[in-house]
């Protein structure tokens, strides 16, 4: 267990440490945010510091970082690597930047801020992208806790029933104020959450005789590679997405930004629910990586999955907490898809009001724009609930568009930084993950063999274009920042 708590240690050094240079970089002063300057009472409200870290906690923990990391453990103890580091310098970087940026444009969402630091074209892109994304967001979190829920019920309700009942949630909490449905549950849930997350590890911790976990000192390696699978680079950095860096927290963080009551709390609630989200990643690697199984016959490590995600969740829990920890780990873990898919809906409710410059204070106006979308998506969970097969495509296209997004995401904040009237040079600390993640989206466009360009192009293929294609993004973007002059132009806020 050593390799989980040295992770543990880092990634709350890190957040400690690096959430303060962020801070430094993007120059927190005592101006007003939009909960205090514009509230609405729908959308923009003030809330309490906690409520705000839960809400946005538990709108990025969706089945990512639990089933994303069970799966990420397939690569071997070098998943906690990328968990860690991705977190700190990526995904904790963009949370932050991107919620606090959209603080001072009054809550804008990530399409506006796209449109108004790189273009109307950027804007019209990142519209279209960051809709389709957050329905089928919303649609692949509906039939995965179905189906947990059915497994836990022991059949005695079905999965379509269930299916019905987070529907009509979702519509609801879309609808409402925030402050009225999601501010009032989502305590309760972060409590499950968290309590899931403890129970989780200390079962791990405490039977580490019978299931000892694999470490990182003696298996710094590729074991998927091994195993006659993909490569850890990019596809254990898709696959691990949520939990390390991942674009949907993009559409998640400008909700929260109109909720956060003074600039000073952007650090722990936007840094601090990504550091969070990451723990909880860890904590299901570590318990994945105690279960796996290791073959060692042929003189070389091999992993078997003891099954789906689902299944493994199943019996990881039973196996380490017996049947009421198991109903504990597995309604935290129903809890993280439905409290990202509610606020998927809503964000997708948001961008299009904003698009359109449609007055959401009125219900009547939040139904017109609701109702369409959700017709949608109640077409798309039937359409995946019905073959399993239709969820795994989902997931695979999910995986690409959701860190493209987050590519996008940090060279807009980039581009802000540089924009700035201060010192260009800092914007440097977000453009380097964002051509890290240009890097490893356009490596996995070419190189997944189970999308098209995959079918046809050998991986050695795609390394060289998505080298190639992030080397000309980045060179692009140097050249405007060394272009650029310190001369008296409009200063960006």
């Amino acid at each position: 267990m050593w390799t989980f708590f040295i992770c543990l240690i880092l990634l709350i050094g890190g957040y400690l440490v690096y959430s303060r240079v962020s801070e430094k970089i993007f120059k927190i002063d005592g101006r007003e945010t939009p909960a205090i300057k514009s509230p609405d009472g729908v959308d923009i409200t003030p809330l309490p510091k906690r409520k705000s870290f839960l809400i946005q906690l538990l709108n990025i923990a969706g089945t990512g970082p639990i089933f994303g990391a069970i799966s990420g453990a397939l690569f071997g103890p070098i998943v906690f690597v990328w968990i860690v580091f991705g977190c700190l310098l990526g995904g904790a970087v963009h949370d932050y930047f991107c919620g606090m940026i959209s603080s001072r444009n009054n809550g804008d969402s990530i399409v506006k801020l796209s449109q108004k630091y790189i273009g109307k074209i950027m804007g019209v892109v990142m519209r279209i992208f960051s809709i389709v994304l957050l329905i089928l967001v919303t649609a692949v979190f509906v039939v995965s806790p179905s189906s947990l829920l059915e497994s836990l019920t022991g059949g005695n309700v079905a999965a379509w029933i269930w299916m019905i009942i987070i529907l009509a949630y979702y519509l609801l909490s879309t609808l409402v104020p925030i402050d009225k449905v999601i501010g009032k549950l989502y305590p309760i849930f972060g409590v499950v959450l968290i309590g899931m997350a403890l129970a989780v590890i200390g079962g791990v911790l405490f039977q580490q005789d019978k299931y000892p976990m694999i470490e990182i000192i003696d298996n710094f390696r590729d074991f998927s590679l091994e195993n006659g699978g993909l490569p850890w680079w990019p596809f254990m950095l898709t696959t691990v997405a949520c939990g390390a860096v991942s674009g949907f927290h993009a559409t998640q963080s400008p909700m929260i930004s109109k909720c956060i009551k003074n600039e000073k709390e952007g650090r722990q609630v936007f840094y601090g629910a990504m550091v969070s989200e990451g723990v909880i990643a860890l904590i299901w690697a570590a318990a994945a990586m105690a279960f796996y199984r290791v073959n060692t016959s042929d003189g070389w490590l091999a992993l078997d999955a003891i099954g789906g995600s689902s299944t493994s969740v199943q019996e990881i829990s039973s196996t380490l907490l017996g049947p009421v920890g198991t109903v504990l780990a597995i309604i935290g873990v129903v809890v993280c898809p439905i409290t990202s898919g509610d606020t998927a809906l809503r964000s997708c409710r948001l961008i299009i009001g904003e698009w359109l410059n449609i007055d959401q204070k009125k219900i009547k106006n939040r139904l017109l724009l609701t109702l369409p979308l959700f017709a949608v998506v109640v077409g798309i969970s039937i359409w995946n609930f019905l073959d399993s097969h239709n969820f795994n495509l989902l997931w695979r296209w999910f995986a690409w568009s959701n860190q493209l997004l987050a590519a996008a995401t940090l060279w807009v904040c980039s581009c802000y930084l540089m924009k700035r009237n201060d010192n260009k040079y800092k914007s440097l600390f977000t453009s380097i993950p964002a051509f890290i993640m240009t890097s490893v989206v356009i490596t996995y466009i070419f190189g997944e063999p189970n999308i098209a360009l995959g079918r046809f192009i050998p991986i050695w293929v795609a390394y060289i274009i998505g080298a190639t294609i992030s080397l000309i993004v980045f060179g692009i973007y140097l050249f405007f920042l060394i272009r650029r002059k310190a001369e008296n132009s409009e200063v960006i806020e």
